[in-house]
């Protein structure tokens, strides 16, 4: 099973997040940069979801970055989930290191084919 972490500050993205993907991957949440170091920066995940406006001193933006330049993180691709919808914003975010850029609210079945993408890119790059 793969896992997921899912950081994000908004608890019904939170439970609607769990619901879609509870039977498919094993997930870990959490809402802040700071939560990410003190849980899970030592573990390995298969894809993030990431959104930007976080609770604490970081943003999600800062967030990827930091996490991209981990070499712990070397090839694991990192979804942006926003809400922020301005082109300038989807361009940081790719400038950022986010391997894609999606906007809330977005389909089941975009955010599902979008996932999967990403896993398949992954596995073909080993």
């Amino acid at each position: 099973m793969y896992k997921m972490l899912i950081v994000d500050n908004d608890d019904l993205t939170i439970e609607v997040m769990r619901k879609i993907f509870r039977d498919d991957y094993e997930l870990f949440i959490c809402d802040s940069a700071e939560e990410y170091y003190a849980k899970y920066s030592n573990n390995n995940f298969d894809i993030i979801l990431m959104d930007i406006s976080l609770n604490g001193s970081k943003n999600g933006l800062y967030l990827i970055k930091e996490i991209k330049a981990s070499s712990s993180y070397t090839g694991t691709p990192i979804l942006c989930l926003t809400a922020h919808v301005q082109d300038q914003m989807r361009r940081t975010a790719l400038e950022s290191g986010s391997d894609l850029f999606l906007t809330k609210p977005v389909s089941i079945k975009v955010l599902k084919g979008a996932i999967e993408s990403l896993l398949q890119s992954k596995i073909l790059k080993k």
